[in-house]
């Protein structure tokens, strides 16, 4: 399993929802936070290593007993409004500004199914809605301005030239 890149249409698929919790939904979990962490990053989405299924794995603070994988998340209650710089690990080496919920709820399931509802603000609002965005086929490259889309130009064709060039 690895991370895919940008612009691997799989990233721009919306998900399916999750609808068996099994060892093998346990087994994608635990590897998704290992190449998560080993990116390094704080948040990994399904779709990014190639699985299209309503899922994501996150550590807002690097601590080794803070892992959380949410299943089927869907973001409520979002409040207030920051622009702050956001990286991809599937766009590499591309950061833009960003607006995003400064503050917000998100309902999901555990790795049983059982139900879970997190509220957030800052960094973890900010990626449970940047991994939410994956789950619905939206990148970064879909809320950048454009002072950022000219900045970026360059690096993401080099990323479209490595991906069609992988073939």
């Amino acid at each position: 399993m690895r991370i895919i890149k940008y612009p691997d249409p799989r990233l721009r698929k919306k998900c399916a929802p999750v609808t068996e919790f099994n060892d093998e939904l346990r087994a994608l979990a635990t590897r998704m936070l290992e190449l998560m962490k080993a990116a390094p990053g704080v948040g990994l989405a399904a779709p990014q290593v190639g699985v299209l299924l309503r899922m994501f794995v996150c550590n807002v603070t690097g601590e080794e007993g803070d892992d959380c994988v949410l299943v089927n998340p869907e973001i409520r209650d979002a409040s207030g409004w920051k622009e702050a710089e956001e990286g991809c690990l599937s766009i590499p080496e591309v950061y833009v500004q960003v607006r995003r919920s400064l503050r917000c709820t998100v309902v999901a399931q555990d790795l049983d199914g059982n139900p879970i509802e997190l509220r957030g603000e800052d960094l973890p609002a900010r990626v449970w809605q940047h991994e939410t965005d994956h789950l619905n086929g939206v990148l970064i490259l879909d809320r950048m301005g454009p002072a950022d889309e000219i900045a970026t130009r360059k690096k993401l064709r080099e990323l479209e030239a490595q991906y069609a060039a992988s073939g």
